[in-house]
């Protein structure tokens, strides 16, 4: 199966922070493993640096860019069919971002790799990293 990041983990993943278990680690290294990172992800990343909420080591639009190409990690678009996804979602979740996360998760049969303990309350395959 496939691997959706969340946001926090791209982030942890790319900073070399030591935050992801082993295991996750050696999943997100492995070369067998699609590794994704949404639209909604870097769309995320670009607000939280451009309110200075997040340090980041250049501009978004350089930045992600080049760390997914350089961890090889491919994009994942935002499709009608994924954002309509989120209408069925209940509310376990206020964050938008998050919530479409996890839409695309489903909707896409992804694992989500987090460390978001609201995730579990919903129908999807969770890697608590």
């Amino acid at each position: 199966m496939s691997i959706l990041l969340d946001t926090h983990v791209f982030i942890w993943a790319i900073g070399g922070e030591n935050r992801l278990s082993k295991t996750a680690r050696t999943l997100l290294e492995d070369p067998d493993e699609i590794i994704f990172l949404s639209a909604a992800s870097s769309w995320e990343i670009a607000i939280k640096w451009s309110k200075g909420a997040l340090d980041l080591p250049g501009n978004p639009g350089t930045f992600i860019p080049e760390a997914i190409a350089a961890a090889r990690i491919s994009k994942l678009s935002i499709t009608i069919r994924d954002s309509c996804y989120v209408a069925d979602l209940p509310f376990h979740h206020k964050d938008p971002f998050d919530r479409l996360l996890i839409a695309q998760a489903q909707a896409n049969d992804l694992r989500i790799f987090t460390n978001d303990r609201s995730f579990k309350k919903y129908d999807v395959d969770v890697f608590w990293v």
